[in-house]
């Protein structure tokens, strides 16, 4: 009877091996060649599972893009209008392809609706140059329009409203995911599985390594990773970086109910305990916001609302922040707009991309701690006390008393728009998730790669942006005022490369998944990677390695890079 069972044990043993290894030219259940099985299942319709849809597709493999919500794109047709690039030169591929469809677009005089196009005029690093084969700031329905278009051309199953069972919802056999079970009950079966998603749920729930927050400056042997509290810092190869100067508090802005009481407790959004030891690593995440779409041209403008559970005391620091001021408002800060605490960029159409500036601003510090482990339900509820946080502090600039008349006169004049979302107060359901989950492979990239101290040689895509944090906390700092920390703005000198290695997890974890936005990289190297163009890129990497991992019937490890650098090129991806 025990040769019998360890006989039996073997036979198992041996079987699961060998079927582990056949998931990528099998599904689990040879019978399921319908609607619900595909080569190549990519979870997360963001700008990265587009661009992976749309190269497994051109590679003639079968695919499903399913998304959790009921709109594709994530930021880039959720609000994030001015692309963050760094440098435009490392945009190829796909990627780039979208931006000349962007160029496409606005070349069509039907396109301009609430403004001439000689009057729109793009600024910054986003700036269209006369020349240039593309255009970098865009209108989110515009955005959503070419993305859809890019995908009808092609083969592509979009399934919208699903969302991961994360509990129990992956079903691996030893080290390869056979199948994907949502919420609803639906089963989905790929040969390999693309996690798209800014919040690394597949990723988790197939047992992958992953982190969560800052990593001390000790782990890789950082500088900017951390607690970074109110003061300048050194980078590795010397340049000094202001972390938390900007977007930051006047001096003398009392925490405080009762100003000088600490009895009375501290005002909302304010974190017990100082700044923490700088430099030290914590579990605590960058800020987020919505980039808000607005207008100001008064047939399309939806007036800024007051939320039904508007609480005053909520943006008690930002009257006293105006306050604290010395001499005109307009001196209170030597960079972005004087009055105004936001970044108001010029998109087409009379609208803009408004994201966070200065100290109390759109950015809801330090109350997204527990969104990347938390539940749908839980995500939800933090989802909605952003949105009601920012529609306050919206209508507080525009029309609250104790606000200065010149900053009242200015925002009141701007809105939501009626015709970008689809909503009746006008506002977006994506929330900018600026980093959650974070894989832990093989090869974690850092700021030594982002400085170019170490160069990796099997790079999929490039990064270009300077290494960025938004504010983590909010404090009273030793003075016994309100600071915030987190803040880090360091250049990079260079494009950098992006490794192999970084998207694909440990091999004995999974052989057939990849991870192109919530991928290896440390909380300070990720500020400068997770940029909506990188993603695209990695995205149509991430289809490449995983079209050849099936036709060569490999682990996505196992693929020799040569050939896969080879393909990248071939497809315009932009690699040194």
């Amino acid at each position: 009877m025990k040769d019998t069972k360890f006989l039996t044990s073997i036979t198992l043993f041996i079987f699961l091996f060998f079927t582990s290894f056949k998931t990528l030219t099998d599904s689990s259940d040879p019978s399921q060649e319908n609607q619900n099985s595909a080569d190549v299942v990519i979870y997360g319709g963001t700008s990265a599972g587009i661009t992976a849809a749309i190269q497994t597709a051109r590679f003639g493999k079968s695919v499903l893009l399913i998304e959790p919500s009921n709109r594709l794109g994530g930021l880039t047709t959720g609000g994030l209008g001015q692309t963050d690039i760094g440098n435009k030169q490392v945009v190829g591929g796909i990627a780039r392809e979208f931006y000349r469809n962007i160029k496409s677009h606005y070349e069509d005089p039907a396109s301009w609706v609430w403004e001439e196009k000689s009057d729109y005029i793009d600024g910054g690093q986003t700036r269209s140059g006369k020349d240039e084969d593309a255009m970098w700031t865009f209108e989110p329905s515009a955005a959503l329009k070419i993305y859809h278009a890019m995908l009808d051309e092609l083969d592509i199953t979009v399934i919208y409203n699903q969302q991961l069972n994360r509990a129990s919802g992956v079903t691996k056999v030893k080290n390869a995911i056979t199948s994907i079970k949502m919420e609803s009950g639906e089963i989905y079966y790929g040969k390999v599985f693309i996690d798209a998603t800014y919040e690394g749920d597949l990723m988790a729930s197939a047992g992958l390594s992953y982190t969560v927050g800052r990593e001390s400056n000790s782990q890789y042997g950082e500088t900017l990773n951390g607690v970074q509290a109110n003061e300048r810092s050194q980078t590795l190869l010397g340049t000094v970086s202001n972390n938390s100067v900007y977007h930051n508090f006047i001096d003398g802005v009392d925490p405080y109910v009762r100003k000088g009481d600490s009895s009375s407790g501290l005002l909302p959004f304010i974190t017990e305990g100082g700044s923490g030891v700088d430099g030290q690593g914590d579990n605590r995440i960058q800020a987020y916001c919505f980039r808000m779409t607005l207008t100001d041209h008064p047939d399309n403008r939806i007036p800024f609302r007051k939320p039904e559970n508007y609480k005053e005391l909520d943006y008690e620091l930002l009257f006293r922040n105006y306050e604290a001021a010395l001499g005109p408002i307009e001196k209170m800060y030597s960079y972005g707009d004087p009055l105004v605490p936001w970044i108001n960029s010029a998109m087409p159409n009379r609208k803009t991309d408004t994201n966070n500036q200065k100290g109390f601003s759109t950015d809801f510090i330090g109350q997204n701690w527990d969104y990347p482990e938390a539940s749908y339900a839980e995500r939800e509820k933090i989802v909605a006390r952003h949105r009601d946080y920012q529609q306050g502090l919206m209508w507080t600039l525009a029309y609250h008393p104790r606000i200065p008349k010149k900053v009242r006169d200015k925002v009141s004049q701007w809105g939501t728009c009626k015709d970008e979302y689809n909503q009746e107060d006008g506002w977006q359901q994506q929330l900018y998730i600026r980093e959650a989950r974070r894989m832990i492979s093989d090869y974690v990239m850092s700021q030594k790669n982002c400085e170019g101290i170490e160069v990796v040689t099997d790079p999929v895509g490039m990064a270009a942006y300077g290494m960025d944090s938004h504010q983590v906390k909010r404090y009273v700092n030793s003075d016994g005022f309100v600071s915030n920390e987190g803040n880090v703005e360091a250049h990079v000198k260079a494009p950098f490369p992006i490794s192999f290695r970084s998207i694909v997890p440990k091999k004995e974890e999974c052989v057939n998944l990849l991870v192109p936005v919530c991928l290896s990289a440390s909380h300070i190297a990720f500020g400068s990677i997770r940029m909506e163009p990188v993603f695209m890129v990695l995205g149509q990497s991430s289809a490449v390695i995983a079209s050849m991992a099936i036709d060569e019937n490999k682990a996505v490890q196992d693929l020799a890079y040569t050939k896969v650098k080879t393909n990248l090129i071939q497809l315009g991806q932009i690699l040194e």
